[in-house]
């Protein structure tokens, strides 16, 4: 959003479009995540510029504004004008400036009725009843479970599998759980554990290069979720199944 007291000559190319005019304060500009951009100015121009984080944005889709993630698209704009999101923007500015008593409450209630703005007044919903009510497909999971036992040693992040069926993280996160029954970081975990259980009983390394080669970051990681899931430490395990 502008600061200019006195309008500046403003240019934004957007994919194929170009945008070239004068912009004054107030006027704002939009860009999705992910969207290709360009802006340029002629002289020191001040503007206040919000990044609002996916994960936020899809977590006040679901929970503020009762939308799915995937199911709405934020808009590009140039120039345009919009009093509630002015307003914010300045409060957030000052904010920044201030930092006031209870100031990251304050920010974050400042986001939510600022994303809330942009739900409501620069996107547009899609119907995807399929995708948003009937879980991951045979094919997703087998691909997700793939993945998953070549990297097992490696760090694993939820992202990394969303991205594998092309999903944000919130709305991979709950169509897995809807399709498994437990999420992806409790079915990681699972399948840590279960290649352990294997190792433990089929080989004689020694438990800490198991906890490595299980993606586990130590002997006490390991332990903490392997008594969790069996009842019993690595050590007992191995005994009790005279490996």
């Amino acid at each position: 959003m502008s600061l200019n007291s006195a309008p500046s000559h403003l240019l934004q190319i957007e994919g194929n479009r170009q945008h070239n005019s004068p912009c004054t304060r107030g006027d704002i500009c939009i860009v999705p995540a992910g969207h290709p951009f360009f802006w340029q100015w002629q002289r020191e121009d001040r503007y206040v510029r919000i990044q609002i984080d996916l994960q936020c944005f899809e977590q006040l889709a679901q929970e503020v504004a009762n939308l799915d993630a995937n199911c709405i698209e934020l808009l590009p704009k140039f120039r345009v004008r919009h009093l509630q999101v002015e307003q914010i923007s300045l409060m957030l500015l000052d904010e920044l400036k201030s930092g006031g008593l209870a100031g990251h409450l304050y920010v974050s209630s400042l986001v939510s009725a600022l994303t809330v703005q942009l739900f409501r007044n620069f996107s547009v919903t899609e119907s995807r009843t399929v995708l948003c009510e009937g879980g991951l497909s045979d094919r997703q999971l087998l691909q997700i479970a793939d993945y998953i036992h070549e990297h097992l040693a490696q760090e694993i992040k939820i992202a990394e599998l969303a991205e594998l069926t092309r999903m944000s993280h919130f709305h991979f996160s709950r169509l897995f759980k809807q399709a498994i029954g437990v999420s992806p970081h409790q079915y990681l975990i699972e399948q840590r554990v279960e290649r352990a259980k294997h190792l433990l009983k089929q080989t004689q390394l020694p438990i800490v290069e198991i906890a490595m080669l299980c993606g586990f970051s130590s002997h006490s990681h390991l332990g903490k979720w392997f008594r969790q899931g069996t009842g019993l430490s690595p050590k007992a395990y191995r005994i009790n199944q005279g490996a």
